[in-house]
């Protein structure tokens, strides 16, 4: 476990990791595109190294060339083992983008229902939608799934997703590349995870054009360049640091992360009364000028165009906590996570109100106790370093296997702007 105690505002400078998100479907479209790739910036965090994992025992060489430890080269192998039963991938959420390549490589894959943090169901219906949609066939049980490539046709598919998962939207794109055909969907996610996919395809050929209500994917014409991705920086670790320097007061850029990714948790932190400039590839967060203005906070996370990543809510709240105004938290899409967080608080001392499973508000500013806390997952972790970065004593921080799962080393980064964080022996 760590101990996190209240010192000085947080100053200096610091770089985020590749982002996690994003990651996982980068590597999916890797092994999707059936040549190799070199990704970069690939994070070092726990499920990352599972999904690298899952890709070697599914058949690809998976290599790091010398001095480079944040580079992965994908590539695909001659040999065509049997249809592998990975039963790891039940570790994670997102092995469920690992079945387009598993069906260009085997005509079927087999994967377990996925895990990840427990913040709600992962349902794989819409999943499941998709793949009919492009001829295959789906059959569940207890333990998991299976896919079967049945179709062998050219023709475009066209289908409206219900509402805009991000799952099902990669599950759409990385399918159309391995069947080779135009795809046109309807409702798609454009998070930047997905916009850092297709923006990888278009630079191997193939075309993307996105609007509010459509995407369209089509095979390229002709052979292309070198496939050299990079991952992009780790919004939601950006998101984190900028509200644990907010909430100390303090004075730092962070580099590394996409400024437009940022927008809305800039946006946020703007309506505190927090001062923030964004730069193409940096975030300067000036707490110590701020002025609180007392306006309530909206943070609803949302799956539309520029929406409210769900993943900044926590932090938000963490932060929200120290600050004047009645402040209100929606996140429908992880309906488990506030189950999680919100007793982690309470613990502290923080008085919130809950509205429903999936909605509260609190009113600020609240004084905050330290005490022994415990991450049930990976955002509920990094929110209660933020609230412990404030709160009067010592809070003692356990569960640090959940929040490997999303950073390497995120107390190493707040270390690394003057945080007293430490980790302890229970």
């Amino acid at each position: 476990m760590i101990a996190v105690r209240p010192g000085p505002p947080l100053t200096g400078i610091v770089t985020v990791d590749g982002s996690k998100n994003a990651a996982f479907p980068l590597l999916a479209a890797a092994a999707a595109l059936g040549r190799p790739v070199r990704l970069g910036n690939v994070p070092a965090n726990t499920d990352v190294q599972i999904m690298l994992a899952l890709l070697q025992q599914a058949g690809w060489h998976v290599a790091q060339p010398v001095g480079e430890p944040s580079t992965a080269v994908i590539l695909p192998t001659e040999s065509r083992c049997t249809v592998p039963v990975l039963a790891q991938a039940a570790q994670i959420r997102a092995s469920y983008y690992l079945v387009p390549a598993l069906l260009a490589r085997h005509g079927e894959a087999r994967l377990p229902w996925p895990g990840g943090c427990r913040i709600g169901a992962r349902g794989m219906e819409l999943h499941f939608k998709v793949y009919q949609a492009f001829g295959d066939r789906t059959t569940v049980n207890d333990s998991g799934y299976r896919v079967e490539a049945v179709a062998a046709d050219t023709a475009t598919v066209s289908l409206i997703l219900p509402f805009r998962s991000r799952g099902a939207t990669v599950a759409a794109v990385l399918r159309a590349v391995t069947a080779g055909r135009t795809l046109r969907l309807g409702e798609p996610n454009l998070s930047p995870e997905v916009l850092c996919v297709l923006d990888a395809l278009s630079a191997v050929g193939w075309e993307a054009r996105t609007s509010e209500h459509l995407l369209t994917l089509s095979p390229p014409s002709s052979e292309s360049a070198d496939a050299v991705w990079a991952v992009p920086g780790d919004k939601v670790e950006a998101g984190t640091l900028a509200c644990a320097v907010a909430a100390t007061g303090g004075d730092a850029r962070i580099e590394g992360v996409r400024s437009k990714d940022m927008g809305p948790l800039v946006g946020a932190l703007r309506r505190l009364g927090i001062p923030v400039s964004s730069e193409t590839e940096a975030l300067a967060i000036r707490a110590q000028d701020a002025r609180m203005t007392g306006r309530p906070l909206r943070a609803i996370a949302s799956l539309s165009p520029g929406g409210l990543d769900a993943d900044f809510e926590p932090p938000l709240m963490a932060l929200a906590l120290g600050l004047p105004g009645n402040h209100l938290f929606a996140d429908a899409i992880n309906p488990g996570r506030h189950g999680n967080l919100l007793p982690q608080l309470a613990r502290l001392g923080a008085d919130i109100e809950e509205i429903s499973r999936t909605e509260c508000r609190l009113t600020g500013p609240q004084r905050l106790t330290g005490t022994g806390v415990e991450a049930a997952d990976i955002r509920t972790g990094s929110a209660l370093m933020v609230a412990g970065l404030t709160a009067r004593g010592v809070t003692t921080l356990g569960g640090l296997d959940q929040l490997r799962r999303g950073h390497a080393d995120l107390p190493g980064k707040l270390r690394a702007l003057g945080a007293d964080i430490c980790e302890v022996t229970p």
